[in-house]
């Protein structure tokens, strides 16, 4: 009789367990904020969506490994000896070593100053004087020696569903199209192409001075760079366009400098220019949880994003941007109760309406693989106060309330005050049960207390009186039902559970900084809430948020934690825990959502706009009482 083995309890899949899937946080972002593209290690081009951020993947080897890639590197070579940004950029710089010499690659998602209407993705804000070409470039230049240098293009239209079909351009095997789910795409390259069936390669030997090109393009014409030249020239543009953006923020002199910096370039690409959205981040589905099921898509704009959003652009000085943010939420369109939705499409959609994508494999086993967001059309009552504090930031700042916004200020105080003594699903969108969540009463109080003060602007007396009597019955309402026996806020009514949402309380001002109340908070959140240090978001064990299966640590929790820290009088708390962050950071300074304390890997989507946001904010709040002590 054959002996039965018993059945092993299947252990938890680690961050760091051996895959074919680069780590997350060893991508490389590009962007000409209209999408954007993250390069792998090896040099290949693993996601890209055109033509813009929510469009599907042209090359989606993030989430199927057979879901189409663009490599460019060293035939036979995949690791590279460095990876850089050139300086205050999005801009890529690729330095291969191989047994016979050295090359460099360029990419770039190419911007140009602006010569005609773009009919490819369509302006509703005014358009800037330098706009996306729609094109991917990439360069390569031998410096010493000789390199044998390939060219793989390999696209998998929608998500993979659809193989590319290919056509060579002309008779010089320098052009090739790809066809696939209603969509062309156009190589162009001093290369001689040659076909295999889905993919397109291309092979030749470099010489020290000698330079190649090839370009990917989706513009209405399909334009492409004629020579190495163009090339160039076009890569150098983009190069001068980041930089004079750059140039145009006020950052201080300070050690935080450069981080501050490249979160600053990481948002403006996260931004989508021809609305003024902001994309949560540049992915879909990539895992909260090695190889589970928290996987969401986040290519498109939360309204609670708006408020860190313009605290970050106005502490730069780029009030461009923060104004084509604000006007951005001003047409979005509300819902039938006059409250706005969660998050909206970067074209202003409400309809984000999930499905899955079954045939993909997910990153290293991680599925379901998402499009949409089933959490668009949930309560969460957080949604009004982010919307109010933004409208008042962005009212101090440019000492002007615009009409169109006050309509805003009074349905979105109505609908506060209409929900406020309502559960809801809360600031994290869990998918269970209702709650009390502290957070959401907090940010109804937000919501009130701005409302109140844009009408004491706009000499609004009636108005101003009765949303500050309201936002003092929130007041009351939290701190009789939301602080536990120790002082402290808590989760939700009628639980002891902690919550990184409520550190909430001192970066909008609920409770002064000397409160014993709000010190009690954020010393057990410091204490009690985190993984060798990082915050965590909940203690899942705790929270009915209706998944399995254990998350990491909130990169945007452990910020909030720098900036409570702060605000309470922990400077140097503040500033140990901000130097472990900074640490943490990718090769190339950019942040995932979440980060696995116990194997030091990135976790979720990636970059992540609001753990950049929360890193500016909580660097302000170290810089300033670190340069106020200088005068």
């Amino acid at each position: 009789m054959t002996a039965v083995e018993p059945a092993t309890e299947r252990q938890p899949q680690s961050a760091a367990a051996p895959s074919p899937f680069p780590p997350i946080a060893e991508y490389a972002f590009l962007s000409n904020c209209h999408t954007g593209a993250l390069v792998a290690p090896d040099g290949a081009i693993d996601w890209l969506c055109v033509p813009r951020f929510d469009s599907p993947s042209v090359f989606g080897s993030l989430l199927d490994r057979e879901a189409g890639f663009f490599r460019l590197a060293p035939f036979g070579i995949n690791h590279p000896t460095a990876v850089v940004y050139q300086p205050g950029t999005n801009v890529l710089e690729t330095t291969w070593k191989t047994p016979n010499g050295w090359i460099v690659v360029r990419d770039a998602l190419t911007m140009s100053p602006r010569e005609h209407e773009d009919t490819v993705t369509p302006h509703t804000r005014p358009p800037a004087d330098d706009d996306a070409d729609h094109m991917l470039i990439r360069t390569v230049e031998c410096l010493e020696g000789e390199v044998e240098v390939e060219l793989v293009c390999e696209p998998a239209f929608d998500y993979g569903r659809s193989p590319a079909e290919w056509t060579l351009i002309g008779d010089d095997r320098h052009a090739a199209d790809a066809t696939g789910a209603g969509a062309t795409i156009r190589l162009h390259t001093d290369l001689s192409l040659g076909i295999e069936e889905n993919r397109i390669r291309a092979r030749h030997v470099l010489e020290a001075g000698d330079r190649a090109y090839c370009s990917l393009s989706w513009d209405e014409s399909l334009a492409s760079p004629k020579d190495v030249d163009e090339a160039d020239s076009r890569i150098a543009a983009t190069t001068r366009f980041w930089r004079a953006w750059l140039g145009r923020a006020r950052i201080p002199d300070h050690r935080f400098r450069d981080p501050v910096q490249r979160s600053a370039l990481t948002i403006k690409g996260l931004t989508y220019m021809p609305t003024g959205a902001t994309v949560a981040a540049l992915t879909t589905s990539l895992p909260e949880t090695p190889g589970g099921e928290r996987n969401w898509d986040y290519r498109y704009t939360w309204i609670r994003d708006t408020t860190f959003t313009l605290q970050a652009l106005h502490m730069l000085n780029l009030d461009w941007e923060a104004d084509e943010f604000m006007q951005f939420v001003a047409d979005v369109e509300a819902t039938e109760d006059g409250s706005l939705q969660i998050m909206y499409g970067i074209d202003g959609r409400r309809d984000l309406t999930e499905s899955t994508r079954d045939e993909m494999t997910g990153y290293a086993g991680a599925s379901p693989v998402r499009v949409g967001n089933g959490a668009f059309d949930q309560r969460q009552n957080d949604v009004f106060g982010a919307a109010l504090d933004s409208i008042l930031l962005h009212t101090r700042r440019s000492e002007r309330l615009p009409r169109r916004l006050w309509p805003i200020v009074q349905t979105q105080a109505e609908c506060a005050t209409k929900v406020w003594r309502e559960p809801d699903q809360g600031i994290w969108e869990a998918r269970g049960k209702p709650q009390h969540y502290v957070s959401s009463k907090l940010m109804c109080w937000v919501a009130l207390d701005r409302a109140a003060k844009l009408a004491e602007i706009r000499g609004d007396g009636e108005a101003q009186e009765t949303w500050a009597a309201v936002a003092d019955e929130i007041r009351e309402d939290i701190l009789a039902n939301g602080v536990d026996d120790r002082g402290v806020l808590c989760q939700h009514y009628g639980s002891d559970a902690l919550d990184a949402s409520t550190l909430l309380a001192a970066i909008f001002g609920f409770l002064p900084g000397d409160d014993a109340r709000l010190k009690a908070s954020v010393m057990a959140i410091a204490e009690e809430l985190t993984d060798d240090g990082y915050v965590l978001r909940y203690k899942t064990d705790e929270t009915d948020d209706g998944l399995s299966g254990k998350e990491g640590t909130f990169l945007i929790c452990s910020f909030w934690l720098v900036s409570a820290l702060a605000i309470i009088g922990e400077l140097q708390m503040a500033r140990d825990l901000m130097e472990r962050l900074l640490r943490v950071a990718s090769p190339l300074g950019l942040y995932a959502e979440e980060f696995d304390a116990e194997t030091g890997r990135h976790l979720g989507n990636f970059p992540q706009a609001f753990s950049h946001l929360a890193l500016m904010e909580a660097a302000g709040r170290i810089i300033l009482p670190e340069m106020t002590a200088q005068l």
